[in-house]
């Protein structure tokens, strides 16, 4: 699942996670990414303690064996903590999806847990690389989902998305338990207050999408990416 941040991407792992067949890895190119890039985010030493930090290593790791027994892995990925797009062949043992939420939501959100300097970190430009590597070169064509179809009908969405990927529906995934997993990244402490309390995909909260003004020029190259990868997404029909 290639995300960006703050799309409600951490509350479809958890809906993921509640399966019994499941087993979900978070971020796992986090500390990686920390290391090559140097950016000083927030718990940035135990961030990069915390897990690989060798691409390689990691690659290995997450194409192989699915831990516990399970029959499913479940792998959310920011879409930003892959430095090198064309090094991304591994992919082609996966069932590929890209998460997406409009850029004036992202942005309103991001913007009060940290601090937005350039579009490099709100992941629309890598997904779109991502969506370009998978479809021109390796032949793949990802299931695009919307946060905002996801939350305006989970039940339905899920539901289309199981079948996608070729899966039984479980409705496990539409409630869970409050609170941490063990599955967490530690940066949870940071980001995931909302999603730690909760019990389920909280109702679509539709905005007016104001958001300051100096963030315009970000949102419309973001937004032009967006509206790319939304008309390609997965839809809701009366067989779901």
């Amino acid at each position: 699942m290639w995300s960006g941040p703050r799309n409600i991407s951490s509350a479809l792992m958890r809906s993921f996670e509640n399966r019994s067949d499941c087993f979900v890895s978070d971020e796992p190119f986090y500390p990686y990414f920390l290391t090559k890039t140097k950016l000083k985010h927030p718990l940035y030493d135990e961030i990069i303690q915390s897990g690989l930090t060798d691409y390689k290593q990691i690659i290995k790791y997450i194409t192989g064996v699915i831990p516990l027994s399970k029959k499913i892995w479940y792998q959310k990925h920011m879409a930003h903590h892959i430095l090198d797009i064309k090094n991304i062949d591994w992919v082609k043992h996966m069932k590929n999806c890209i998460l997406i939420r409009h850029p004036s939501d992202v942005i309103t959100s991001y913007s009060k847990q940290n601090k937005i300097e350039n579009i490099e970190q709100l992941g629309y430009i890598q997904q779109i690389q991502i969506y370009k590597r998978l479809t021109d070169y390796l032949d793949i064509h990802p299931i695009i989902i919307d946060a905002e179809d996801l939350l305006s009908n989970p039940l339905k969405m899920l539901t289309l998305l199981c079948r996608k990927l070729q899966i039984k529906f479980d409705p496990k995934m539409l409630s869970w338990s409050i609170g941490i997993r063990k599955t967490d990244g530690v940066w949870a402490k940071h980001w995931y207050k909302n999603v730690e309390s909760s019990s389920g995909f909280k109702p679509y909260n539709k905005t007016d999408r104001k958001i300051p003004a100096k963030y315009h020029s970000i949102n419309d190259i973001c937004l032009e990416h967006y509206n790319f990868l939304h008309q390609k997404r997965i839809i809701i029909n009366n067989n779901c």
